[in-house]
């Protein structure tokens, strides 16, 4: 597969890159990141290579990232080429409720801000950043399928939001008229796989695509962290006080080293074979590249150019895979036989099966070229 092997995001008409290129760590306002000459350089690999999907948002250094997003697509006229997402939720003015969150007055503050430091009139795909717990879902789609009629925003997604909270926006969309879900950004890697119980099973049953973040573990998989006691250590931004979460479990360690070791059966680096795994999964349509070097982001690149072997493939999913948990053991072969009688029945239609997590369908996703 080549970055101008496009495909469609969702059940829509957009075509996108089968990588998408993450803006976060465009400008070094947080302390890392990539100072505008490079971010420049790796806007122009990516591009240059084919890719057209861009993804940032209004948060992200503190919206340096929006501005130095929309410098590089103007300088060089891509407006109409270039698929940019952006993001609305979070907070810039401590004090002030509502420059914050998902409500409507939040969302047209937000969107204006973005429109500005982007330098364009409209964003191709707008996405909630995180559920805010409190503002209805009825809220948020009529608000962005206002935005869509308004033609300043041409689709919408979710991100880090639960998997009833997607169902409902969609059913309610589709019963109403409304602009339906395109996406679903979630976290997603062989350290992170629970978006697989319920998220990925209704995102294939809803026609939304899916563009995960987090497909190296926050680097943990890209193999230059080693463990020391009980904790890691490496050159990266694991075990800093910022971090959400802690990736040095002992489960994570069993993952890695399994993983590390299909990598040199294959003579792939492992951020290759970590980012080739995510973007072959059933339901995904783009995973999120995140690169503060060119050749960070030159390895990235290449991780689609290449299957993993069945065998090797089997060896990282079972060393990865979910524990079984309630009620999902209830959807296991075992049980389902149970149900059916011992006989064989096929459902209409197989978008996914469980066996403990998701298993590949035939045929993963059509191409868009």
């Amino acid at each position: 597969m080549r970055l101008s092997d496009y495909v469609t995001l969702g059940r829509t008409g957009l075509r996108v890159s089968p990588l998408c290129f993450g803006a976060m760590t465009f400008g070094t306002e947080w302390g890392w990141g990539a100072d505008e000459n490079t971010s420049k350089q790796m806007f122009d690999r990516y591009v240059d290579a084919g890719g057209n999907f861009i993804d940032t948002a209004d948060a992200y250094t503190n919206g340096h990232s929006e501005e130095l997003v929309g410098k590089f697509v103007g300088d060089r006229g891509l407006r109409d080429r270039i698929a940019i997402a952006t993001k609305f939720t979070f907070n810039p003015q401590p004090g002030n409720p509502n420059s914050g969150g998902n409500g409507r007055k939040n969302i047209y503050r937000a969107l204006e801000g973005s429109l500005r430091r982007l330098k364009t009139d409209y964003v191709d795909l707008y996405y909630l950043h995180a559920w805010d717990i409190v503002t209805p879902v009825e809220e948020v789609v009529s608000t962005l399928t206002d935005l869509v009629h308004e033609g300043k925003i041409r689709y919408y997604g979710l991100s880090d939001t639960p998997a009833w909270y997607v169902a409902r926006a969609q059913t309610i969309a589709e019963k109403e008229g409304k602009e339906r879900v395109a996406t679903l950004q979630l976290e997603y890697s062989l350290i992170e796989r629970t978006i697989e119980r319920e998220h990925i099973p209704a995102a294939q049953e809803l026609g939304i695509g899916l563009c995960p973040w987090g497909s190296l573990g926050s680097g943990f998989l890209s193999g230059k962290y080693r463990r020391e006691g009980n904790t890691g250590k490496g050159e990266g931004r694991l075990g800093s006080p910022n971090q959400m979460f802690n990736r040095f479990t002992e489960r994570n360690w069993r993952v890695l080293d399994a993983f590390l070791e299909v990598a040199k059966q294959i003579s792939k680096t492992p951020a290759q074979v970590a980012l080739n795994w995510v973007a072959t999964q059933p339901g995904v349509t783009s995973p999120i590249l995140g690169a503060t070097k060119v050749a960070q982001l030159e390895d990235n690149l290449a991780a689609i150019e290449f299957e993993i072997p069945a065998e090797l493939r089997k060896k990282i999913d079972e060393a990865s895979a979910l524990e079984p948990a309630h009620p999902y053991v209830f959807y296991l072969p075992m049980t389902q036989g149970r149900i059916s009688g011992g006989t064989t029945v096929q459902p209409w239609k197989r978008a996914y099966t469980y066996t403990g997590a998701v298993a590949p369908p035939p045929e993963k996703k059509a191409s868009a070229t």
